[in-house]
C-alpha cells in the first residue's frame, strides 16, 4: 500500500508467524496510516535477533515472546535493559508436533493420544523404553530459552513424569527452520506457533499431538515489546501505534476477513508459505482480539517468571518480582481506549499438574508443582 507522507515512522522487527497477523494487518489495512504512523515491518529469521536489534535501538517496537520483555529486564543471560509490554498480540496458537516415527511410536503406548497428559504419558513410555534400550534420547525444538514453547513443553512434559533437563534433548531452533529440522531427522519433535505445525502435516513429516491451549488455556503468546526508555520518549506516537493495533487486533479476529487475511500473510514478505497452509492455521486456537487477547496482564508476567524460576533461569527474589510485576503495563493501552483493565480468572489457575496459581505467591506455587 502507498505510505501518504509526513507520518512518524516506526520500526517494528518480526518473525514469519501467523501471530504477527496484528502487525501486518495494521499497516496493510491502513490502521497505523491513519493515527499518523508509518509502520514500517522488518522480517526477522530468530527471536535473538529481535532482541539484539531492539536492545541497540535499530527497531522501536518489536513482535515478542511473551517471556522476552521480563527476561530481558532481568537481564537474564544478557544484558539487563528495562523494557515494556503495553498490550498482547495474540493468546495461543502454539502446538507440538512430532515426526510420523515417532507418532507410530506414541500409538503402540495404549495411552488415549487425543488427551494432552494422555499423549505426554505415551511419550514417558517411549521415553523409557529407549532408555532399556541404550538408544540416544528424543531430541525436541523450541524456539527460544524464554518461550511460551520452552514452558509449555516441559510442563507438558514434567505433568507426565518426564525430566525435560535430562530424558529428552531440547534444542533451540528458530521457527522457520523446525520443519526442516525434523525433515532432516535433527529433531524427533518441536513446540512452534503457527504455521510451521501447519506446514509439517501439509507435508507429511509430521502429526500434530497436541495444541498448547488444551493444557495452557489463557496467557499471551506474544507481546508488543520495546524499550521502557523509548515509550518514555515517545509517548504520543507509542499511544497512537497502541490504538492502530488495537483496531487491526478487531479486524484480524473477524471472520469475515480471514480469507483475506491469510492472502495477505502468505505473500513472501510475510510468512512466504501457501495460502492454503495459513488458512487451515487460522482455524486453529490462535486469538487475536477475543477473550481479552490483547491484554499483557501483570498475572500473566508473574506466571512466566515462575516457569523461569521453576526451571532454573532465575532465582526467586522481592526485587525481582518487583521489576516483572512492572513489565506487563495493561495501563497505557486501556489509558488510550478509555477503558479499565481487566483480569481474566484463567489467568489464576495451572490446569494440567493440578497446581494452582497465585501471583501474589510465586513461592508457594513453585514448592507445589515440585512435590507434584
Amino acid at each position: 500500500m502507498s505510505i501518504p507522507p509526513n507520518l512518524t515512522p516506526v520500526r517494528a522487527g518480526f518473525i514469519p508467524l501467523v501471530d504477527c497477523a496484528v502487525l501486518v494487518a495494521a499497516r496493510e489495512k491502513g490502521f497505523a496510516a491513519e493515527q499518523g504512523i508509518d509502520l514500517q515491518l522488518f522480517k526477522e529469521v530468530s527471536w535473538a535477533n529481535i532482541r539484539d536489534r531492539i536492545n541497540i535501538g535499530q527497531f522501536d517496537v518489536a513482535h515478542m515472546l511473551a517471556g522476552m520483555p521480563i527476561a530481558q529486564s532481568l537481564g537474564i543471560n544478557h544484558i539487563k535493559l528495562p523494557m515494556i509490554a503495553p498490550m498482547a498480540l495474540s493468546s495461543g496458537g502454539n502446538a507440538i508436533t512430532v515426526s510420523c516415527a515417532l507418532y507410530s511410536e506414541l500409538r503402540d503406548s495404549g495411552e488415549n493420544l487425543r488427551d494432552p497428559l494422555g499423549a505426554a504419558k505415551a511419550l514417558r513410555h517411549v521415553v523409557e523404553q529407549r532408555r532399556e534400550r541404550g538408544d540416544e534420547p528424543l531430541s525436541f525444538g523450541q524456539v527460544f530459552p524464554f518461550s511460551c514453547h520452552n514452558y509449555q513443553l516441559r510442563y507438558w512434559m514434567a505433568a507426565a513424569g518426564i525430566d525435560p533437563e535430562n530424558d529428552v534433548r531440547l534444542a533451540v531452533i528458530p521457527p522457520p527452520y523446525m520443519v526442516k529440522s525434523l525433515e532432516s531427522g535433527q529433531v524427533d519433535g518441536f513446540c512452534v506457533g503457527e504455521p510451521w505445525n501447519s506446514q509439517a502435516a501439509d507435508q507429511g513429516l509430521g502429526v500434530i499431538l497436541a495444541h498448547t491451549m488444551t493444557f495452557w488455556p489463557s496467557g499471551p503468546e506474544k507481546v508488543l515489546g520495546l524499550q521502557a526508555q523509548w515509550a518514555e520518549g515517545n509517548p504520543q506516537t507509542l499511544n497512537s501505534l497502541l490504538v492502530a493495533l488495537h483496531q487491526a487486533a478487531r479486524w484480524v479476529e473477524h471472520p469475515d476477513n480471514r480469507s483475506e487475511l491469510a492472502a495477505m500473510l502468505s505473500r513472501p514478505a510475510y510468512l512466504g508459505v501457501s495460502e492454503t497452509v495459513v488458512t487451515t492455521a487460522l482455524r486453529g486456537d490462535v486469538r487475536f482480539y477475543e477473550n481479552g487477547a490483547v491484554q499483557a496482564l501483570p498475572e500473566h508476567a508473574m506466571w512466566l517468571y515462575a516457569q523461569m524460576v521453576r526451571w532454573g533461569q532465575v532465582g526467586l527474589s522481592p526485587d525481582a518480582e518487583e521489576i516483572v510485576r512492572g513489565v506487563y503495563r495493561p495501563d497505557l493501552l486501556a489509558d488510550v481506549l478509555n477503558e479499565t483493565v481487566e483480569t481474566m480468572a484463567e489467568a489464576s489457575s495451572a490446569p494440567l499438574d493440578g497446581v494452582a496459581f497465585n501471583p501474589i505467591d510465586v513461592a508457594g506455587y513453585i514448592s507445589a508443582q515440585a512435590q507434584k
